[in-house]
């Protein structure tokens, strides 16, 4: 597996995941943290999305929880959130975030973006 997207939104979660998929990216989704936390440690995806504001467990949670977790280990963590504030920004790389992106987003800085990440990653 490739890629997670954690959205509780349907719509960001079916634009992201065709994209990707367009793109030859294998890409399973989750609705919530805990969704997302149990299909991150089933599958393993190298990039995961997370949306900031997810009922159950949010994005700052599931972050913290991906990266204390050795198994874990080298998941890239992109979080992409309406939470355009500076002090949302900080909390999100305090709790280990890779990157933060805001939406609305490009789809095409978000291809350019994972093909760059798995470049790095040597896929």
């Amino acid at each position: 597996m490739d890629i997670l997207v954690a959205d509780d939104e349907p719509y960001v979660q079916r634009s992201l995941e065709f994209v990707l998929k367009r793109e030859g990216f294998e890409v399973v989704t989750a609705i919530n943290g805990e969704d997302a936390l149990r299909k991150i440690r089933e599958f393993k995806p190298k990039v995961v999305f997370l949306d900031l504001m997810m009922p159950k467990m949010n994005g700052f949670e599931t972050c913290r929880e991906i990266k204390s977790d050795p198994s874990l280990k080298g998941t890239y963590v992109i979080i992409l959130t309406a939470k355009g504030q500076e002090a949302d920004r900080d909390m999100g790389l305090r709790a280990g975030a890779d990157n933060y992106i805001t939406k609305p987003f490009s789809p095409k800085e978000i291809v350019q973006m994972v093909r760059s990440i798995f470049e790095r990653l040597g896929r």
